[in-house]
């Protein structure tokens, strides 16, 4: 079968993928229900996973350069060994090339059953992504298993924090959870949340999903106005953006739990989901400089852990430590093939983190031996982050998970701040100097600036040790520039019409 002028289907391909289609409708049975989807990726070989996830994603290349007129001309001019040794596929080199309609399979967007999802515009322009029914009841079952793996088979009441409207995760999230039990769909508006948990009272248990920084607003608030959060059983689900480990540790003063899921609005919501190991294994490489370096390299960044269904995403690693996405599923109405969304990372198959873990002297089963769960056979997944989101100052790399680390590392500094940016600034003769904006809840002061210079600046010092070393020779010019912002004033004003906070200002 002829897929375009130079790539075609060899008889070994041919083979595979008949013999997948078997396999599809085996895992279609087995995987529609909680119970027997949890069996199966027990007990399956994580090799085997692996194999069979490369097997889906080549499938996955060959109907695309089939079926999708834009992903054909993509691949023009190119002449692969194999499938992996195509071009990647990025905003800049496909996305914006093409029409919606080119990268649709057929090359038009069916008339039914289409759902239109826009981007946040986080890193510029908002787009437009259209998404089947089928792929989306797919990935809202994926959500779904994960969030009673998370937080048990008891029901709950659902309420639904993220933001409405055409953004992907927030009527997603709300049709996922449904399957779990009861939903509110509040966006983030607190007093709504507030007063839904006083209408239905303590009898009931609760999930709030929202973004990291919005359930941060919500406990403060109901800290500074003495509602009784923590009489409540509430757990909390968070996505969207990453979380460091000091948020999640204040967050857990008021909810029983805090998982967060991955996802991106370029690929699918559901790609990946934090589980007590890999929350585990975080915190372990968190207290452990050694665990850190063995599992993760020598980055002085501590990355997201998830784990991942091999059988829906397909996930390679570029020389850049990009993480690249292949979605496996033939249900995708525009395909997305070696996708790179720009966020920094790895992966690891689950009987490989087992083997370093033992190597290190620690035990998985008895890192959750105290959860009702056992652990999934799910390869991991860590992310640092979008380079987009970083500033370099002196050849040292600052990254917003290093300022979220060192401001929840402060008590005191964590309580008053709603959000944090940062730039490069320039002064006289040219000199630069990087710059943090930290937006709070109570009027600034020199006192109180002088206190984020100070904490700001000596943890950042312990933590990165490229800034550390860069701090040595060049101490003058690492000083930071300290900005301090009532809610809503200077950079952050922006913010009150957006669905992700700022992070950085070019």
């Amino acid at each position: 079968m002829q897929v375009n002028n130079k790539i075609s289907l060899s008889i070994l391909n041919r083979l595979q993928f008949s013999l997948l289609s078997i396999r599809d409708i085996v895992f279609y049975f087995v995987t529609r229900r909680y119970s027997t989807f949890i069996f199966c990726f027990r007990y399956l070989s994580p090799k085997y996973l692996a194999w069979t996830s490369s097997i889906r994603a080549k499938r996955a290349f060959y109907y695309a350069a089939k079926h999708a007129p834009a992903y054909k001309s993509h691949l023009l001019n190119f002449n692969p060994r194999n499938w992996k040794d195509t071009p990647l596929t990025d905003k800049d080199t496909y996305i914006r090339l093409y029409s919606t309609e080119e990268r649709c399979l057929g090359g038009f967007i069916p008339a039914k059953n289409v759902m239109i999802d826009e981007s946040s515009g986080s890193t510029g322009t908002p787009y437009n992504w259209v998404r089947s029914a089928r792929e989306r009841h797919e990935s809202h079952g994926f959500v779904s298993f994960f969030s009673t793996f998370c937080y048990g088979k008891k029901p709950w009441i659902s309420i639904n924090a993220f933001s409405m409207g055409a953004w992907a995760t927030g009527i997603n999230m709300g049709i996922a959870l449904q399957k779990n039990g009861i939903v509110k769909n509040t966006g983030p508006d607190i007093a709504k949340i507030l007063h839904t948990l006083e209408f239905f009272g303590t009898k009931y248990d609760y999930v709030i999903a929202g973004y990291p920084p919005f359930l941060k607003q919500l406990a403060d608030h109901a800290r500074n106005t003495g509602f009784p959060l923590h009489t409540f059983n509430v757990s909390a689900l968070v996505g969207g953006e990453g979380m460091s480990e000091g948020l999640r540790d204040y967050l857990l003063s008021d909810f029983k739990k805090v998982f967060s899921g991955y996802g991106a609005t370029d690929l699918e919501i559901g790609i990946a989901g934090e589980t007590p190991l890999s929350i585990a294994i975080r915190r372990l490489a968190r207290d452990n400089a050694e665990v850190r370096k063995a599992l993760f390299g020598e980055d002085s960044r501590l990355p997201m852990v998830f784990q991942y269904n091999p059988l829906m995403h397909y996930i390679e690693v570029n020389d850049n430590r990009e993480l690249i996405f292949t979605i496996t599923r033939k249900s995708i109405l525009s395909p997305r093939i070696r996708y790179n969304i720009h966020d920094e990372g790895g992966v690891l198959r689950f009987d490989e983190m087992k083997a370093k873990l033992k190597a290190l002297g620690f035990d998985t089963d008895e890192m959750t031996k105290g959860e009702a769960n056992k652990n999934l056979s799910f390869p991991f997944m860590w992310i640092y982050g979008r380079r987009d989101f970083t500033i370099s100052i002196m050849g040292a790399n600052i990254y917003p998970e290093d300022i979220e680390q060192c401001l929840y590392a402060d008590e005191e500094l964590a309580r008053i701040t709603r959000s944090f940016c940062q730039s490069v600034v320039e002064g006289e003769n040219a000199q630069v100097r990087p710059a943090f904006y930290f937006e709070i809840t109570i009027p600034p002061s020199k006192e109180l600036k002088e206190k984020f210079a100070k904490s700001i600046l000596e943890k950042l010092i312990v933590l990165n040790a490229d800034f550390r070393e860069a701090w040595h020779e060049y101490p003058d010019t690492l000083v930071p520039e300290i900005h301090l912002y009532l809610i809503g004033e200077g950079p952050f004003k922006s913010d009150s019409g957006k669905i992700k906070q700022t992070r950085v200002i070019k």
